[in-house]
């Protein structure tokens, strides 16, 4: 169905994720850090990224502008899933090329849906 890349530093939440993506058909690699993701993101493209925010190194504010203002990954989607979750963290995410906004604890069915919705576009 799609491959999607999870990058959380958290083992908890990419248990979490990974799980509800799988029990759908989706592939799922993962990453614990923004530099561990663009290493992986050059070696194999997903079709959507997971992004948390808060990571070690670089935020996923931070990934998620670098790889939109890459001519060559700019088309990837990315929800960022984190527990800054006021409307304002929310509004400086989309600022930063983010395609969706999913609080934590995420809702399952919900992260699964947007996925999905991305994968088809």
């Amino acid at each position: 169905m799609g491959t999607v890349l999870i990058v959380d530093d958290s083992a908890t939440e990419r248990s979490i994720i990974t799980s509800c993506l799988q029990q759908v058909g989706i592939n799922v690699s993962i990453a614990i850090s923004g530099e561990e993701a663009l290493e992986k993101i050059e070696q194999s493209r997903p079709d959507v990224i997971v992004l948390d925010i808060v990571l070690p190194g670089r935020s996923g504010f931070e990934i998620c502008r670098q790889l939109k203002g890459e001519e060559n990954t700019n088309k990837i989607p990315i929800i960022l899933c984190s527990t800054k979750g006021t409307e304002m963290d929310k509004f400086w995410g989309m600022k930063q090329g983010a395609d969706a906004y999913i609080s934590k604890p995420i809702d399952q069915e919900q992260l699964v849906n947007k996925v999905k919705e991305l994968i088809a576009n």
